[in-house]
């Protein structure tokens, strides 16, 4: 899962950035307000954590004008600003959660997953098929309870394909959505990383189909 960080403070972002990509993440940090609203309004993020006290342009007009654009992305809010106006303004303008500075970033992490979870229509955070089971809390696979060994990429594809259980994504849409914007894209690639799956993970796990890409369906 694709994920943009709009924070100016660069020691917290790569905090933000380390923690995330600990549970299998990609990751883009826009530390500006400009960078921002071009990047959430032409890359296809999975979620977006949006500073509102960013430089160049403020995170809220940025919000209103993602929402005007119809991008449909969850957006949490972080703001150093503890008033409870701001907060209302931030759901008011399309913001999915809110948090303010500072904060624990076990409850990032945690409020990051519930709203990915949301949107891909999850209760569970633990998938399950069979005897195989992946954790989404922390992109742990499992099978016949022993665990089994991802590189990041494997990851990457892996969380995505079981975040849209039950629907066929093309080679095109994974590649967008498990490298970085300063990544070099191959969508050719995402072929090894799904064969080497199979291979970990069993064949009968991820499906295929001519035209249409890879899918693993729900339990």
């Amino acid at each position: 899962m694709r994920i943009l960080i709009a924070e100016d403070e660069p020691a917290l972002a790569d905090q933000i950035s380390g923690a995330l990509r600990s549970e299998g993440r990609v990751v883009d940090i826009a530390a500006d307000g400009e960078n921002a609203a071009h990047l959430g309004a032409t890359e296809p993020y999975d979620l977006v954590i949006l500073d509102l006290g960013l430089p160049k342009r403020d995170g809220l007009s940025i919000l209103k004008e993602w929402r005007a654009q119809s991008l449909a992305m969850p957006v949490l809010i972080l703001t150093a600003r503890d008033g409870w106006s701001e907060r209302v303004d931030g759901l008011d303008a399309g913001a999915d959660d809110y948090m303010a500075k500072p904060f624990q970033m076990p409850e990032l992490l945690a409020r990051v997953r519930a709203l990915i979870r949301r949107r891909t229509g999850q209760i569970n955070p633990l998938f399950r098929i069979g005897d195989f089971s992946f954790d989404t809390r922390n992109a742990r696979a499992m099978r016949n309870g022993l665990p089994i060994e991802l590189t990041q990429q494997e990851t990457a594809v892996l969380s995505y394909l079981i975040h849209n259980a039950g629907r066929y994504v093309s080679r095109t849409e994974l590649s967008e959505h498990i490298y970085a914007y300063d990544d070099e894209r191959d969508s050719n690639t995402i072929a090894v990383f799904v064969a080497r799956l199979r291979k970990k993970l069993g064949g009968e796990i991820i499906d295929s189909a001519r035209g249409k890409g890879y899918a693993i369906h729900s339990a």
